[in-house]
C-alpha cells in the first residue's frame, strides 16, 4: 500500500528542511572561519545563496501557519524568550536562527487579522511608505537607530553571514511582512512559489543597490511589497475590481 499523499508531502517536507536548515547552520558555523572574498563577490554569494538559502525554510516551513493563532503567538513568544536567553548567553546562532522563526510565526499569527485578500493589498500599499519614511527622515525611529544606534538593530535583526565573518540583517517588520505575504498566498489562492521568488529576489537585489548606491541602508519593506504584488497583479486585480451587476 503506498502512502497517502499528504502524509507522503509532509515527509518530504521533513526531509527538505533538515537537509536544508543542516546546510543553513553548517554554513553559519564555518562562515566566521571562511576568508574574505571581495565586496562584490560576497554580495553575489549573499545574495544568490546565503539569504535565499535561509528563507528557503520558510517555504518549506509554510504549513505551519495553518495551526491555531494562539498556537502561532505562543510559538512566536517561546521564540522570542529563546532569542533573549541565548543572546545573554552567548550562544548567538541560537539568537539569530530564534529571531528568524520568531518573526515567522508572529507574520503567520497576524494574518489572521485578515478576513479579505484586499486588507493584504492594502498592507502590501502602506508599508513601503511607512518604511522609507521611517528610514529616510532624520528624527524617525528606524533612521536614529542606524546613525546612531547600529547596535540596537543588530540586537534584534535576523544575521544572514557572509564569507569573513560579516553579516547582513533583515529587521524583525521585514521577516514578519515577508512571512505573511508568503502565508496569504495559501489562505486566498494566489502564487506561492512565485510570490517567494519574486519576494526573495528583490530582498536579495537590495543588497547590491544598497551598495552600489552607498546608501548606508535601504528600506527593504518596499522591495518585499513589490515582489508581492509583481507575482500576484493580474489575480488581486481580478478579486478586487468592481463587479458589474
Amino acid at each position: 500500500m503506498e502512502p497517502d499523499s499528504p502524509v507522503l508531502d509532509i515527509r518530504l517536507r521533513i526531509a527538505a528542511f533538515v537537509a536544508v536548515g543542516a546546510a543553513v547552520v553548517a554554513w553559519f558555523v564555518v562562515a566566521p572561519h571562511t576568508p574574505a572574498i571581495g565586496l562584490w563577490p560576497t554580495i553575489a554569494v549573499l545574495s544568490a545563496a546565503i539569504l535565499p538559502g535561509t528563507l528557503l525554510l520558510v517555504l518549506i516551513a509554510l504549513p505551519l501557519a495553518r495551526l491555531r493563532w494562539s498556537t502561532l503567538v505562543l510559538g512566536a513568544l517561546a521564540f522570542a524568550l529563546i532569542a533573549l536567553i541565548c543572546s545573554e548567553t552567548g550562544l548567538d546562532l541560537g539568537a539569530n536562527f530564534a529571531k528568524l522563526w520568531a518573526a515567522v510565526f508572529a507574520g503567520w499569527a497576524f494574518l489572521y487579522l485578515f478576513t479579505d485578500v484586499g486588507l493584504v493589498v492594502l498592507i502590501a500599499v502602506i508599508i513601503p511608505v511607512v518604511d522609507a519614511v521611517s528610514v529616510f527622515t532624520p528624527g524617525a525611529p528606524t533612521h536614529e537607530i542606524i546613525a546612531h544606534h547600529p547596535h540596537v538593530y543588530t540586537d534584534v535583526a535576523v544575521a544572514f553571514l557572509y564569507p569573513g565573518g560579516g553579516a547582513a540583517g533583515l529587521g524583525p517588520p521585514d521577516i514578519l511582512f515577508y512571512a505573511l505575504f508568503l502565508a496569504s498566498t495559501v489562505r486566498f489562492g494566489l502564487r506561492t512559489g512565485w510570490t517567494w521568488i519574486a519576494t526573495t529576489g528583490l530582498y536579495a537585489a537590495s543588497f547590491p543597490l544598497e551598495v552600489a548606491t552607498h546608501a548606508g541602508g535601504l528600506p527593504a519593506l518596499p522591495f518585499l511589497s513589490a515582489g508581492f504584488l509583481a507575482a500576484n497583479g493580474d489575480l488581486l486585480w481580478q478579486r478586487l475590481r468592481p463587479r458589474r451587476a
